[in-house]
């Protein structure tokens, strides 16, 4: 049995507490009171009530950490402590539609002595199948206590590969089209499921072989890069670099795949 840390098992318990109620919202979706926040972008009563119940189980425990928060914004805090990075419910669309595939996502990212960020512990929640994933810097990722690592395929054409597909209001559907144009005659197929942050996670568990897209916030990806990092995984920029998230672009993969990716990518690109 791997035991949490401190730390995470604190994330472990808000996550799991903040899950059981959006189970519950999740049954009565058709009443939830719903507004709207942006172009086709739905917040609904039960993401603010996911979000302040992990602030205020997280606060308790780390009370002068800051916040980065989806529905909130940046909550100030000691500069010199980390600070917590909560997407309440990614996938908000899907849970108003009554779609079953929803996370919650927490990472920590802690100031370096250069005067950088990093992300150094994350967890990723699906309530619904009561799935925690898991990742601290050099310890490896996990699914509760099962190592996780990223898929071996070498070969494009028995690989499956996940997306984030633009809509109203939100990226490029010119560069997605090229993108998949060049991806999918390749492939043995692409998935667009709605959350980013378990795309993410299912890399890192071996479930998606590969992953792109853009137009990403940080609470989005920051717990599922991580995982993806300490599975094995790979992440660049769509031009291999290192700047993915000043970019907003992401490409991901095990290292077999991601050259091949990468090519396919930044062919289309040109």
């Amino acid at each position: 049995m791997v035991a949490h840390s401190g730390l995470l098992t604190i994330m472990d318990r808000a996550a799991r507490k903040a899950g059981s109620k959006l189970r519950r919202d999740f049954n009565e979706v058709q009443q939830l009171q719903v507004s709207r926040k942006g172009p086709a972008d739905f917040v609904s009563k039960a993401d603010k009530t996911a979000e302040r119940t992990i602030f205020e189980e997280l606060s308790k425990a780390r009370p002068d950490w800051g916040f980065l928060l989806e529905e909130t914004g940046e909550i100030e805090g000691d500069p010199r402590k980390p600070r917590f990075i909560v997407d309440p419910l990614d996938g908000t669309t899907n849970f108003l539609h009554g779609l079953p595939h929803f996370a919650i996502s927490i990472a920590v990212e802690e100031p370096l002595a250069n005067g950088k960020r990093e992300i150094t512990t994350g967890l990723i929640y699906q309530p619904l199948t009561d799935e925690s994933f898991w990742a601290e810097k050099g310890r490896g990722a996990w699914l509760h206590d099962k190592r996780l690592r990223v898929s071996s395929r070498r070969d494009l054409s028995e690989s499956l590969i996940a997306t984030g597909i633009p809509f109203l209001g939100h990226g490029d559907f010119a560069q997605w089209s090229r993108i998949f144009g060049a991806v999918a005659p390749e492939v043995a197929g692409i998935r667009r499921l709605g959350s980013a942050a378990l795309d993410l996670a299912w890399v890192a568990a071996g479930r998606f072989d590969g992953f792109w897209e853009t137009s990403l916030q940080d609470w989005d990806v920051a717990a599922g890069l991580l995982l993806v990092r300490e599975a094995g995984g790979f992440v660049t920029d769509f031009r291999g670099g290192d700047k993915y998230m000043d970019r907003s672009e992401f490409l991901v993969a095990n290292d077999g795949l991601h050259s091949k990716l990468h090519k396919l990518v930044a062919q289309s690109l040109r």
